[in-house]
C-alpha cells in the first residue's frame, strides 16, 4: 500500500524508454518517480489521480506527468474491457543541453508546467494517436524524431488543463503519501455504500478531526466534497458507456438522493445528466 518511488531504466540502445501496456487492469498505486511521464490512452476507463486531481480517463486521454508528481490510473470494472496504453518516460538530462536552443522554447515551458500535470485536449491527443501507436516498433533515430514531434506538437498546438492544484503540497512525507494511497483505495472499494469517515479515520490511526485537518491541507477540500466528486466521476461513466436511468445510476454511483444528485452532477459537469449523456451518444 505504499507509494513506490519507481526505479525507470532504458535500454542501451535508447535514451528514453516507451512502454506499451496491455493489461487487465492498472495495477500501480499512488506513486512518484524523478522522471517525465507521458501517458496517451488507446482503451479502457477509469479514474485517474495527479497530485490532489481526480478525472475520469478513456481513449483518447493524454497526461504529462512531471518529475516526482505523485500519480495513478485506477480501472473502473464497467465494461470489463482491457486496458492498453502507451507510456513514454524520459529524464531531465535528455534535453539538458537543448533547452536553450530557441527551437525548445516551447517545450521547455510545457516541461516546466508539468510539475502540476497536464491534460491535453482530446482533438489534438486523437491526431497524435498513430504516433503513440508506431512508436514502439521504430528504430531508435525514428523514434527520437517521432518523440520530439510529439512533444513539439503539444508544446504548441493543444489546449491544456493544469491538473494538480495550486496548494498541492508535492513535498508530501512518506508518511502522508502513504495516507493518500489508502483514502483514494478505501473510496475506490466503498463509495457504492457510505464511506465513513469514522472508518477511515480508524484505518489512519488518526481522530476524526486530524483526519479532517489533513485531508484539506492535502486536498483543498473537504472528504465528504471528494467522496462527491468521485461518485460523480464514476456516474459520468455510466451515463455513456450504459442505458441505466438517470435514478439507477444516481443510486449504483452511490448517491441515495435524486436531486442531490442532480445538483452534484450539474456542479461538477456544469451539464444536466440529460444533456451530458446527449452530448456523450453524438460523439
Amino acid at each position: 500500500m505504499k507509494p513506490l518511488l519507481k526505479q525507470v531504466t532504458t535500454s542501451p540502445n535508447n535514451s528514453f524508454k516507451i512502454k506499451l501496456f496491455d493489461e487487465q487492469e492498472f495495477k500501480a498505486e499512488w506513486h512518484f518517480h524523478p522522471q517525465y511521464e507521458l501517458t496517451y490512452m488507446i482503451q479502457s476507463t477509469g479514474i485517474r489521480y495527479v497530485g490532489d486531481s481526480m478525472h475520469q480517463f478513456e481513449r483518447g486521454d493524454l497526461v504529462l506527468v512531471g518529475k516526482n508528481l505523485p500519480h495513478s490510473w485506477k480501472t473502473i470494472d464497467a465494461k470489463n474491457e482491457k486496458v492498453k496504453c502507451v507510456v513514454i518516460q524520459w529524464d531531465d538530462s535528455l534535453f539538458s543541453n537543448w533547452f536553450d536552443k530557441p527551437e525548445f522554447t516551447s517545450i521547455k515551458k510545457m516541461l516546466l508546467k508539468s510539475s502540476y500535470g497536464i491534460s491535453f485536449d482530446k482533438k489534438t491527443a486523437l491526431s497524435l494517436e498513430n504516433s503513440f501507436s508506431s512508436i514502439y516498433n521504430q528504430n531508435p533515430f525514428k523514434r527520437f524524431i517521432t518523440f520530439l514531434n510529439i512533444l513539439n506538437v503539444l508544446a504548441t498546438s493543444a489546449s491544456i488543463e493544469l491538473l494538480a492544484g495550486p496548494s498541492f503540497g508535492k513535498d508530501l512525507s512518506l508518511k502522508e503519501s502513504t495516507r493518500v494511497n489508502v483514502i483514494n483505495n478505501y473510496i475506490k472499494d466503498n463509495y457504492e455504500n457510505e464511506p465513513s469517515l469514522t472508518d477511515i479515520s480508524n484505518k489512519l490511526s488518526l481522530s476524526k478531526e486530524a483526519f479532517c485537518r489533513f485531508f484539506k491541507k492535502t486536498f483543498d477540500k473537504t472528504y465528504s466534497s471528494y467522496v462527491s466528486e468521485y461518485r460523480i466521476a464514476i456516474a459520468s461513466k455510466m451515463f455513456v458507456e450504459t442505458d441505466l436511468s438517470v435514478s439507477q445510476i444516481a443510486y449504483e454511483s452511490g448517491f441515495n438522493n435524486l436531486s442531490f444528485f442532480y445538483r452534484q452532477f450539474k456542479k461538477h459537469k456544469q451539464l444536466s445528466p440529460k444533456i451530458y449523456r446527449q452530448l456523450y451518444q453524438r460523439i
